[in-house]
Parts: structure tokens; C-alpha cells; sequence
């Protein structure tokens, strides 16, 4: 694993879909479509949009469940990132969740519209110090991180801090595992 860097796996920033802050939900999702047409099609398709403000620094993330969420605004009223979102939820509570919120209760013109309204600065994600990781880092470090932080990518960057590309789970997983295919063991 130490042989890999993560420059030799990281998506470049330019091929990935990036949007302004100040561009809109819809303005994001036709960034991701025409990035993920114009992308590799022998690579797994990008699942995020970058943002970057008016000095065209990278400063967070759209995840697709991002997306969604920005779409029903009272989401942000439910969860928090330091609610318990990732404990397991029955079926019943999700419903009554669903039921007493009033959430995608609306005419999917009113979804619509909330697409083109929303603007990404006001639900972006903006990553945290374990999101980072320098591309001469070495794959292991880079899985770790993924792992411990259990992100589904890491923005990499330079030796001046400067984001140069995108290492997602997708390419480390794929990068792993055609080793494991490799040794000729019984997979």
C-alpha cells in the first residue's frame, strides 16, 4: 500500500464538477451531470459537486444526499451533524417521522422550484481538518482516513495546501482490490 501515493489515484480538480457558492441547487446538479457525461466512462461516475467561492478556492461539498436534503428544507430542522443519524431507524419511526413533519408533502412543481431557489453556501458541506490529505501521502494513510472518518472522499491537496484533486473511496477501493484479484488467491 505504501508504493501508491494518492496523487496516483486522486481525480484531478479539473475534471471534477465544481459550482460557485452563490450558484444554485439546479446549477449544481447540471454541473455534476456534465461532469459525471464528460468523465472516464470506464471509472466509477462522481457523486459530488465541489464549491468554491469568488478567490476560487475550494471551500466545501455536495454530496447527492445533500442534494436531497436541501430540497426538504425541515431536514435542517431534524437532523444535525451531531444528531444520531447514523443509528439505525425502524421503518415505523422513519414513517412517523414522514407523517408528522409534513416532509415531501409538497407538489413536486414546489420541489422544483426549491431547486432553483436554494443556494449551495446555504447547505454545502464544508470539510473538516480529516477531510484534507496531501497527495504525496501513501494510499494506507489515505484508506485510513476514509475508514476512521468513514468519508466517501478526501479533497487532496499540494505541497502548498492548495486543493489539486479529489481521492474518492471509490478509486482507493478499486485501486485495493485489483491487488487482492491480482495474487491469483480463490476470489
Amino acid at each position: 500500500m505504501k508504493t501508491f501515493t494518492v496523487s496516483d489515484l486522486m481525480v484531478p480538480l479539473s475534471e471534477y464538477a465544481t459550482v460557485s457558492e452563490n450558484a444554485s441547487l439546479c446549477d449544481a446538479i447540471l454541473a455534476l451531470e456534465q461532469a459525471q457525461e464528460e468523465f472516464d466512462h470506464t471509472r466509477y461516475r462522481h457523486r459530488a459537486i465541489l464549491v468554491f467561492d469568488k478567490n476560487n478556492k475550494i471551500i466545501g461539498k455536495i454530496s447527492q444526499l445533500d442534494a436531497l436534503k436541501a430540497l426538504e428544507p425541515k431536514y435542517a430542522e431534524l437532523m444535525t451533524d451531531s444528531s444520531a443519524r447514523h443509528l439505525g431507524f425502524s421503518n415505523k419511526y422513519i414513517q412517523g417521522m414522514l407523517d408528522q413533519f409534513s416532509l415531501w408533502a409538497g407538489p413536486l412543481q414546489d420541489i422544483c422550484k426549491k431547486a432553483a431557489d436554494r443556494k449551495v453556501v446555504d447547505f454545502m458541506h464544508t470539510p473538516t481538518e480529516g477531510e484534507y490529505v496531501r497527495q504525496d501521502a501513501t494510499l494506507d494513510m489515505a484508506i485510513h482516513q476514509l475508514i476512521v472518518g468513514h468519508h466517501q472522499s478526501l479533497l487532496v491537496t499540494d505541497n502548498a495546501g492548495e486543493i489539486i484533486g479529489v481521492l474518492r473511496l471509490t478509486d482507493a477501493f478499486a485501486a485495493v482490490f485489483q491487488k487482492v484479484k491480482a495474487c491469483n488467491l480463490d476470489c
